[in-house]
């Protein structure tokens, strides 16, 4: 029974571990050279950009070194962009790869 109960602890805790690694890393679809966060420009700043456009945006979140939005086009149709967060430029990204 001890051994059982450790082997679960062991494997849970590597579970674990593998988790919270996996969840730290970008989801590959673009990444940014970024730099130092200091040289970023607030994502206040790419908020009010992209609201002037016309977009609703819904989230702003650092992914790959970019800034990653969910919002609303001025069409209303759900877009997933990547901005750089020095230039706020728009940045290209890559397929999602089926799994």
């Amino acid at each position: 029974m001890k051994n059982t109960l450790a082997s679960i602890v062991i494997a849970t805790a590597g579970l674990t571990s593998f988790i919270a690694s996996s969840g730290a890393h970008a989801t590959g679809l673009a990444t940014c050279d970024s730099g130092a966060k200091e040289t970023w420009q607030p994502q206040e700043k790419l908020e009010k950009m992209l609201t002037d456009k016309g977009w609703k945006v819904r989230r702003i979140k650092i992914d790959g070194g970019c800034y990653e939005v969910y919002a609303l086009d001025e069409k209303g149709g759900r877009v997933e962009a990547y901005f750089h967060p020095q230039t706020l430029a728009p940045v290209p990204t890559q397929p999602r790869k089926e799994k």
